[in-house]
């Protein structure tokens, strides 16, 4: 089982900005950052819920792309996950629907953030 995942981001304020709203519809929230001065060596910025952060972002030159999956409870959190980030500023690399040949009840969407990540939001709950 993954505790925590973390990657790097180009520009920090741009990234943070787009995380804090495509998160937020599926109960993601900012829990703590801490600039490059307290780290010793870059800027990090935790996101989670329930008091733990689960999800990093920090400071980097040399992004490679990920691909992250957020679960979702309901299918319209997925579609509230969607517009969110598109409106952040995250670019369609699959609108929300259901996905059969990944599971039955598979129902996601995916958007590149501001360094080409691969943001997904999933349900697995059957419609």
């Amino acid at each position: 089982m993954i505790d925590h995942i973390g990657m790097s981001v180009t520009n920090f304020e741009k990234s943070g900005a787009f995380y804090n709203h495509a998160l937020a519809p599926l109960g993601i929230t900012l829990l703590m950052a801490f600039t490059a001065e307290q780290t010793g060596s870059k800027a990090v910025a935790g996101y989670g819920s329930d008091d733990r952060a689960y999800f990093w972002i920090s400071t980097g030159e040399d992004v490679a792309h990920s691909h992250v999956a957020f679960a979702a409870k309901t299918r319209a959190d997925v579609d509230a996950f969607y517009k969110a980030a598109i409106a952040a500023g995250g670019t369609d690399n699959g609108a929300p629907g259901p996905r059969p040949h990944y599971h039955q009840d598979y129902y996601g969407a995916f958007v590149l953030d501001p360094d080409g990540h691969n943001i997904e939001a999933v349900c697995r709950v059957p419609a």
